[in-house]
């Protein structure tokens, strides 16, 4: 099994191989803190049992989650305002938060440009939404999606591979994980793809010393627009 302390263990690895590199979560939490003002609404969708909201250190009266799954908000870790709700629909009146973000959710969305707009009508002016998530041209990505389409067979992979929960493994879509869809998404909703960058990652299949020399050498082989990782920004911006 390939834990997530392990896989950290590989990354840090890579990064003193390529001493310029930085993990996706990393620059994530960056640009979420790099828009995050002092009285700053924030909203977390697909906030789970908690993630990035417990290093901010920011109030957490300003701070809201939201995710489909009950059972996750009644585990959050967090004492933070968090409901049940869609994406799509987003109980929220409009124009109410600063910071919108999601950590691997587009990849999950069956109605993507229902979701942007939902996000465009509820962040202020000015406003933005940060995001990571898989991309969708990476081989990785492809495999998981094919995988995805057989159902209980994903799950077991998953549980069997990285020791996560069948209960917490979702559907896969991918259909908000092109670089030309997340502009395409955003020209549609009203928002402006302001940053976005494709970041490679060895640790996913480094069950061993030799499969992370392999996968190592195959990321940086990979075409730059094939990275694993997408991180990136949208901006609200009213004419």
């Amino acid at each position: 099994m390939l834990s997530l302390e392990r896989q950290n263990q590989w990354r840090e690895q890579y990064r003193r191989a390529y001493p310029d590199w930085q993990p996706a979560t990393e620059l994530f939490a960056r640009l979420v803190r790099t828009h995050l003002e002092v009285d700053a609404t924030l909203l977390d969708i697909g906030c789970g049992r908690g993630g990035l909201v417990e290093q901010l250190e920011h109030p957490v009266t300003q701070m809201l989650g939201v995710d489909p799954d009950w059972h996750s908000l009644t585990e959050h870790r967090l004492n933070m305002p968090r409901t049940v709700g869609l994406s799509d629909t987003l109980p929220f009146a409009a124009e109410c938060f600063d910071v919108v973000f999601a950590s691997w959710v587009l990849e999950h969305l069956e109605r993507p440009l229902q979701t942007f707009q939902s996000i465009y009508r509820t962040l202020k002016p000015g406003g933005v939404f940060v995001f990571i998530t898989p991309n969708a041209q990476h081989p990785l990505a492809l495999l998981n999606n094919l995988l995805g389409r057989m159902g209980r067979l994903q799950g077991a992979l998953v549980d069997k591979l990285y020791g996560r929960s069948h209960a917490d493994t979702f559907p896969t879509y991918y259909r908000a994980n092109h670089v030309h869809t997340l502009h395409e998404l955003g020209q549609e909703s009203g928002l402006r793809l302001k940053t976005i960058c494709t970041i490679p990652d060895p640790s996913y299949l480094a069950f061993n010393a030799t499969m992370f020399k392999i996968t190592s050498w195959f990321e940086q082989k990979l075409p730059e627009h094939r990275r694993l990782h997408l991180v990136g920004v949208f901006q609200r911006e009213d004419s």
